[in-house]
């Protein structure tokens, strides 16, 4: 029977179909009590990949627990599939692959959860390594209902050091260099975590949804905020979230996303996955063609500090700033024309 999870957000009803899972390797299923479901959604990364899974792989959890790591190749090209197999064969029943030939993250995503059938769903990227205690530690206040949701620790690795012009500290570090650190002590989460650590209990994807999938990263475009926007659902839904430091994920941070043109283009993305999120433009006053006024006086207001910056790391600071508005605007725009072409399309 073909099944369908459906949510409400800016751009309409999205519909997350449940597939079977076809192209999968073989699974054990066993009589636990408890199960949990390590989804790791992959791109042309097969290398990388195989030190995520080999980190993975030795997880300590209780012996109750019934756990799997099921890896979803979002139509890769490299030799994924044969590094998922190669795990499956050393660690039998423990890995699981499934193909997800529609291009995007979100689009991975939805197809692991539709695909799982446990308790939990936790969520790691194809380019982090982890403890042995990472997975517990980020599920166990799941398994004990204490929560809805849980984010761990994650903490930016430097292949190089960064260069001279670069900001790593503040709000143009987190995003492109995957941090999220709150500090050594458990508490709850006032914000979003990020998709590359956390987790939540299956029940919440069936009552909110899945992911959007006109936001996240799709191929090398360079979009964001499919898990902030989740997380952010929830939290407004009153869906409790906490912080587990102990939950800690090591992220390297590459040293082709330490180039300038890579940086401007991800806040550029930024900007744009922004204005695509929202329902109601943050940004008040007069409209023109779907775009705030107040976002070209900003845009004109960075590019004047921009030009007028003599330090470096400011200078590039507020480059990226004015970057960032820009793909607001431009997401402001395209985000007008689809509710344009919907409108016209109901009339």
């Amino acid at each position: 029977m073909h099944h369908q999870m459906r949510y409400q957000d800016a751009q309409g009803e999205l519909d997350l179909d449940e597939r079977s899972c076809s192209d999968s390797l073989p699974t054990e299923k066993g009589d636990k009590e408890l199960s949990i479901t390590v989804i790791l959604c992959t791109y042309n990364r097969c290398e990388t990949l195989a030190k995520a899974l080999a980190s993975v792989a030795v997880s300590n959890l209780p012996a109750s627990i019934e756990w799997e790591v099921l890896v979803v190749d979002n139509n890769s090209t490299d030799q994924t599939r044969r590094v998922v197999e190669d795990f499956y064969a050393q660690y039998p029943g423990r890995f699981r692959y499934l193909l997800e030939p529609r291009q995007g993250v979100s689009y991975a995503r939805n197809a692991g959860i539709q695909e799982c059938r446990s308790d939990v769903v936790a969520f790691m990227d194809d380019d982090v390594t982890v403890d042995p205690e990472w997975l517990w530690s980020l599920t166990a206040p799941l398994c004990d209902n204490e929560c809805s949701g849980v984010g761990g620790r994650i903490i930016p690795v430097w292949d190089s050091a960064p260069p001279s012009w670069l900001p790593i500290e503040g709000p143009h570090a987190r995003g492109p260099f995957v941090e999220f650190d709150r500090g050594s002590q458990a508490r709850p989460l006032n914000e979003p975590p990020f998709g590359a650590n956390m987790a939540f209990r299956r029940e919440v994807f069936e009552k909110y949804g899945g992911f959007r999938t006109d936001l996240g990263r799709s191929a090398n475009k360079l979009l964001s905020n499919e898990d902030t926007e989740f997380g952010t659902r929830l939290l407004v839904a009153g869906e409790p979230l906490l912080y587990e430091p102990a939950a800690l994920m090591r992220h390297p941070v590459a040293t082709n996303r330490l180039r300038k043109g890579y940086l401007l283009a991800w806040w550029f993305g930024k900007g744009r996955a922004d204005a695509t999120e929202f329902s109601v433009l943050k940004e008040p006053g007069r409209v023109v063609r779907g775009v705030p006024l107040s976002l070209f006086r900003r845009l004109a207001g960075w590019t004047l500090r921009w030009i007028a910056a003599f330090d470096r790391k400011e200078r590039f600071s507020c480059k990226l700033n004015v970057w960032n508005i820009a793909g607001e605007i431009v997401g402001s725009y395209q985000r007008s024309r689809r509710v344009e072409t919907r409108n016209k399309v109901v009339h």
